[in-house]
């Protein structure tokens, strides 16, 4: 994300957050209405955030740059409030506003501080972020608004439902909402836009957002290497396979991701006891740290005796993005040696969505990981989304 909490107080501003979520979602205060009577997309909070000399931002003065808060609905259908920021470059607009790319990051993790506005140089999300920094950082120099959320439950009270599609959707799309209350000079016209997790929530809001927010007027979605098979983690765990350690760090992220939209999932009495210390530092660390507990435990029996692993996968099916209808064009760009997202796969939902009548470009990239398509994609990616805000439908290919 953008650098954003690269600053002292970041912990008065999560405090001043917490009273905000204290007051909106209880009985309301003076002339701040409860949560229940407020519009998803309504805004709550903005912070500015002063300029780091060690970001990838452009230079103090050429942005605007804030932390907000904004209300948004649960996977549950629940009012919540969501943190994000809003980056606005300097300057008029052009004629109907500045063009709104809505960013949606990849995995951090489930804790709140692996919430991207939450970061600082030495974050213990830092090591992903700053991967991403830039791409942000080139999109407001080209004259696009970036408004980027955390998600349900990232830096805010609540579970962090992860890889929960709907969630995702909501929050993506109502901090377009709060951010055009924010700064009216902020058009209505978006484009949305995210990596691996971030990628699969870019596609369920690309099927949902036109149904959510009407008032806006969603030109089309960018899907860098998007998550997916989800509901096969129980299945892959058990073969016991080479892969099983790569991939342990998103066990317990998943599982309390799942028991966050679903309480019935109890992550504790899914995992097994020689795993148990995975869930401990999902609960209070990000995915580095989450590497580094993986590194000391057994990949054989990660799931205890008897877990209902058939319910988790159940939970997941409904999370696969494959029998999505976009209502916009979609390009979902995918690195050939990507170890984390692999290439078939993507490959297989990108022929699925354009199965059903979706309009998905599939580009891949010869010998790029899972992040370096965020670096070797970006002109093909910049030409897409302007096109798009340019009125243009950009051709699209299927899964080919």
């Amino acid at each position: 994300m953008m650098p954003a909490v690269r600053r002292p107080g970041a912990r008065n501003w999560y405090a001043a957050v917490v009273l905000a979520t204290s007051v909106l979602l209880t009985a309301g205060c003076g002339d701040t209405a409860p949560a229940e009577h407020a519009a998803p997309g309504t805004l709550v909070t903005a912070t500015p955030i002063p300029a780091d000399p060690g970001s990838d931002l452009p230079e103090p003065g050429s942005i605007r740059h804030e932390r907000i808060t904004y209300l948004s609905e649960s996977a549950a259908g629940q009012p919540i409030l969501v943190s994000g920021t809003v980056s606005v470059p300097a300057g008029d607009p052009p004629e109907g506003g500045w063009p709104v790319i809505s960013w949606a990051h990849g995995t951090t993790g489930v804790g709140d501080a692996c919430a991207p506005s939450a970061d600082s140089a030495g974050g213990p999300a830092h090591d992903y972020l700053a991967a991403t920094d830039p791409v942000l950082a080139r999109w407001v120099e080209n004259g696009y608004a970036v408004v980027a959320t955390d998600y349900e439950g990232l830096g805010t009270p609540g579970g962090h439902p992860y890889m929960n599609g709907v969630s995702a959707a909501h929050t993506v799309t109502d901090i377009v909402r709060a951010a055009r209350e924010f700064d009216p000079r902020i058009g209505e016209k978006w484009v949305v836009a995210g990596h691996s997790q971030g990628g699969h929530a870019a596609l369920f809001t690309a099927a949902d957002a036109a149904r959510r927010a009407p008032e806006l007027d969603l030109l089309g979605a960018v899907a860098y290497a998007p998550g997916s098979r989800t509901s096969d983690t129980a299945a892959y765990m058990a073969t016991g396979g080479p892969g099983v350690r790569a991939a342990m760090p998103f066990l317990p992220v998943l599982l309390l991701g799942a028991e966050a939209a679903a309480p019935a999932l109890v992550a504790d009495a899914m995992i097994s006891d020689a795993a148990r210390p995975l869930l401990g530092a999902a609960r209070t660390g990000c995915m580095d740290q989450i590497r580094a507990v993986a590194a000391t435990v057994p990949a054989a029996d990660l799931f205890a005796p008897g877990a209902d692993t058939a319910a988790l996968a159940g939970y997941f099916a409904g999370q696969e993005p494959d029998s999505l209808t976009l209502t916009v064009p979609a390009m979902i760009a995918q690195g050939t040696a990507d170890a984390l997202v692999a290439e078939p796969i993507t490959k297989r939902i990108a022929e699925s969505l354009c199965a059903g009548g979706s309009p998905v470009d599939y580009r891949t990239y010869e010998g790029a990981d899972h992040r370096a398509v965020l670096r070797v994609a970006g002109d093909d990616v910049d030409a897409f989304i302007g096109a798009l805000f340019a009125g243009q439908r950009p051709g699209t290919g299927g899964g080919t």
